[in-house]
């Protein structure tokens, strides 16, 4: 055997082939916007609360949001993945039955 056989694996002797390793494509969760509904009875200052303790909302944006669904009917707490948005709506609402409100927080996809 030549030197040029050996140093291209010539006949028989090893060859060297590229491992490529494919990164699967992750998808994007689906998104879920939670939203309050009005009503007449919940006071204004208790959907502020609401929208500071559970959606971590500074005192004017919790205001602005409440005044959004007094006015409107229906307002946007934030934008989540279904097992958070699940999750801050059985807060919200439990939140609200234990203080004997009947505020109704729903989520619906984005």
């Amino acid at each position: 055997m030549s030197n040029d056989e050996n140093r291209t694996g010539g006949a028989g002797g090893p060859s060297t082939s590229v491992i490529t390793k494919v990164k699967p494509k992750t998808k994007r969760p689906n998104l879920y916007r939670v939203l309050i509904l009005n009503d007449d009875y919940t006071p204004m200052e208790f959907v502020v609360h609401v929208l500071e303790k559970f959606f971590n909302k500074d005192p004017e944006a919790a205001t602005k949001i409440m005044l959004h669904v007094h006015h409107h009917g229906i307002g946007e707490c934030g934008i989540f993945t279904y097992e958070i948005a699940e999750t801050k709506v059985t807060q919200v609402m439990d939140f609200a039955r234990k203080h004997q409100h009947p505020l109704q927080c729903v989520m619906e996809k984005k």
